[in-house]
């Protein structure tokens, strides 16, 4: 039988059986086409394709409520990348991987789990979340992937929203561009963790609504959130996840939370009996919920008219301004704060807590030691307690939880009155000061040395001219993320263009990453690799800076079909022959015998003139004189690049590079990925594929036997 005979002769089988019986998983090779749908368990949800308005010719794949009348879509995959026609198909391969093919066999969008499985099913449960799990194993810890680690507009019940540390998600709303285009649109909600952790609405990089921290009860800024009889609600922060979570009392009311088009936080519940949402409680409750409305030490009283005023013992900044209704520039002392010199505190009650991501918390110190640390720094704006509730830590504790503030130099939302929480663990951040210092001396001539002493002539930037350059590191200056942490675009204040990598509390990676890097790489020049600046190790940062490629790395052009058209042939050979030189220097012409450990389509990045710089040397080691090879038992790298006496028995060498170059060379003459190739006869990978194809031919590939590049 021909090969599209048996995919059609498959493809109708299976729609037969899809259609004919109601289960909640599929497996490995089973399709969903366009037009078929698959329920959960008590049939409360559905998945399958759709499309937002009747008027709308673009197709998702999507989860929606079942036993609803008006059709409510609470999760979207293929948001950025609709289908224009009804061929598409959802399947499942034998990796455990969930794929969106179009109809020329194109994935437009995946699950993209780095974990796999033998025996994978994807099964929609009835709480809404999609899940990929072993088909043996239903244990939520050992899912290798979830639609609920990846919200949309819709906040459900038995989500965490939040951040799971271990894992490194971010889990957040992001709203729909407009009620029949679920792409992503201007607003997100999502947890901030500067300072003690609080959820900012923000449009673009502006924030409009602060929820104000966790009090023990509720978000402070959200007095609305109080006990019901519809949800019960909660918060999780320690050291492996950071969350807000809500379950329905009873399962019978159908109840979701939504950020929607106009930037609205809002709980809907459904009524039966009128066949409509009715909205049961807003997060913005009135105009003293907009951020920053009365600017520093102002207050904000919806029964005042107007609203805004200062504290007492304040003054409007600019009384002009002030008495035109534009509060924004807020209030200032009347007079010099004394310190010492009789000046205490004022309590305030029912206000919101304003901004805290510029304050420190210790959750050991009852409220007395709290004022007294407070009075004796003169920087103090306020202090507060973490847990209006109880008072305690835990049912356990005998000490309160208190939290001091220090000074809220940004404007706050409202009522700006009541501070919090300012001192934090310094011991635990002197400790870990201590062990960046074993890695990195800092010299008064403004370089930094590794911990041999020797002078690597390394700038060092403060915390402060970095943030500026990257817009306090926003969003939108966020060219991507890797294992030690996201990347930024920078724009010095001379002008000058350049790329900085911050290190992520999520991480895997740490000091050990970091002084590979500035060891590695501070001394290398070479046209081929790219340019370490300097560094920041300001407070708890880690951070590097690069020169900035402005075409971003390899693996955004080579496998983008697009993109991999503009490279034609000579392009291509020049890239290759630019990595093989750096690569070359690495092993024989730099002054320490590099390994990098980690080369990949990804590390290589594009100057303005397409030309190739290796880059992330994280993982790199070096060796000294004549030494051959080394091992190690902590494996690191990304399969698919990494040489099998490394993988297997952590034995690596200059070979192990090689090996990865082969792979590398590959992917960029075929144009797919080492791990993502698939052929109609085997199931072997590009490199099996290609050595296959060699054996064939008779043909020998040297690069994969580990000889080393020219040029």
């Amino acid at each position: 039988m021909k090969p599209l005979h048996l995919f059609l002769f498959i493809s109708t089988i299976s729609t037969l059986w899809l259609t004919s019986t109601s289960i909640s998983t599929i497996t490995p090779n089973q399709n969903i086409s366009d037009g078929q749908t698959i329920l959960s368990d008590d049939e409360f949800f559905r998945m399958g394709f759709f499309s937002p308005s009747n008027n709308s010719i673009s197709r998702y794949f999507g989860i929606w409520y079942n036993k609803i009348s008006v059709t409510t879509v609470v999760w979207v995959a293929n948001r950025q990348t609709p289908l224009n026609d009804t061929s598409g198909v959802l399947t499942l391969n034998d990796q455990g991987i969930l794929m969106i093919i179009d109809r020329t066999n194109r994935s437009i969008w995946s699950s993209n789990s780095s974990l796999t499985t033998n025996n994978p099913v994807a099964q929609l449960l009835d709480t809404g979340n999609l899940v990929i799990r072993n088909e043996n194993n239903l244990d939520p810890d050992n899912y290798f992937w979830q639609s609920f680690d990846y919200p949309g507009n819709t906040f459900l019940p038995s989500m965490k929203y939040g951040f799971d540390f271990v894992k490194g998600l971010d889990k957040y709303l992001t709203s729909w561009k407009s009620d029949d285009d679920p792409s992503i649109g201007e607003y997100t909600n999502r947890f901030d963790r500067n300072g003690y952790p609080q959820i900012l609405l923000r449009k673009g990089s502006e924030v409009e609504f602060n929820s104000g921290p966790w009090n023990g009860l509720r978000f402070s800024g959200m007095p609305n959130l109080k006990s019901n009889d519809i949800y019960t609600f909660g918060f999780v922060f320690n050291e492996r996840e950071l969350y807000y979570k809500y379950e329905l009392v009873n399962n019978s009311v159908v109840s979701r939370m939504i950020l929607n088009t106009e930037g609205r936080l809002e709980r809907y519940t459904w009524i039966e009996r009128t066949l409509r949402w009715q909205l049961y409680v807003s997060g913005q409750m009135d105009d003293c919920d907009r951020y920053s409305l009365c600017g520093s030490y102002g207050v904000c009283n919806i029964n005042d008219s107007p609203a805004c005023g200062c504290l007492s013992g304040f003054e409007p900044r600019f009384p002009e301004e002030w008495r035109g209704a534009d509060w924004s520039n807020g209030c200032v002392r009347q007079a010099e704060l004394s310190c010492g010199g009789g000046d205490g505190f004022v309590k305030l009650s029912s206000v919101k807590v304003p901004d805290t991501r510029r304050s420190w918390f210790n959750v050991s110190m009852n409220l007395e030691e709290c004022e007294q640390e407070c009075l004796r720094k003169c920087n103090c704006t306020a202090y507060a307690t973490l847990d209006v509730g109880t008072g305690r830590r835990k049912a356990k504790s005998k000490k309160r939880v208190r939290a001091i503030v220090i000074p809220v130099l940004v404007s706050v939302t409202v009522l700006l009155g009541i501070c919090l929480f300012v001192y934090r663990k310094r011991k635990q951040k002197q400790k870990k000061k201590n062990e960046l210092n074993s890695v990195v001396v800092f010299h008064e001539n403004n370089t930094v040395n590794d911990s041999t002493k020797e002078d690597l002539e390394l700038p060092l930037f403060d915390f402060n001219t970095i943030a500026n350059a990257t817009d306090n590191f926003s969003d939108e200056c966020k060219l991507g993320e890797g294992g030690f942490g996201p990347v930024y675009k920078g724009i010095l204040e001379d002008g000058k263009e350049i790329a900085v990598k911050r290190h992520s509390r999520e991480s895997k990676q740490g000091l050990v990453e970091f002084q590979n890097e500035v060891k590695c790489i501070a001394k290398l020049q070479h046209r081929n690799l790219v340019k370490l600046l300097g560094c920041c190790i300001d407070e708890d940062e880690r951070i590097l800076i690069y020169e900035y490629m402005p075409n971003k790395s390899l693996n955004y052009f080579i496998f983008d079909e697009r993109k991999r058209n503009s490279m034609d042939w000579s392009k291509r050979y020049s890239i290759i022959i630019g990595i093989a030189r750096g690569l070359l220097y690495l092993h024989q012409d730099s002054r320490l015998r590099i390994i990098h450990r980690d080369l990949k389509a990804s590390n290589i990045l594009l100057d303005k003139d397409m030309n190739p710089r290796i880059s992330d040397f994280g993982l790199a080691r070096s060796m000294e004189g004549s030494d051959g090879r080394a091992n190690t038992i902590r494996v690191m790298g990304t399969y698919g690049y990494m040489a099998p006496e490394y993988t297997i028995d952590g034995i690596y060498s200059t070979k192990s590079d090689v090996f990865s170059f082969g792979v590398l060379m590959l992917e960029i003459i075929s144009g797919k990925k080492n791990r993502g190739f698939r052929h109609a006869n085997h199931d072997l990978n590009l490199v099996g594929h290609k050595e296959g194809d060699h054996k064939k031919q008779n043909l020998h590939l040297v690069i994969l036997n580990g000889a080393h590049p020219t040029t």
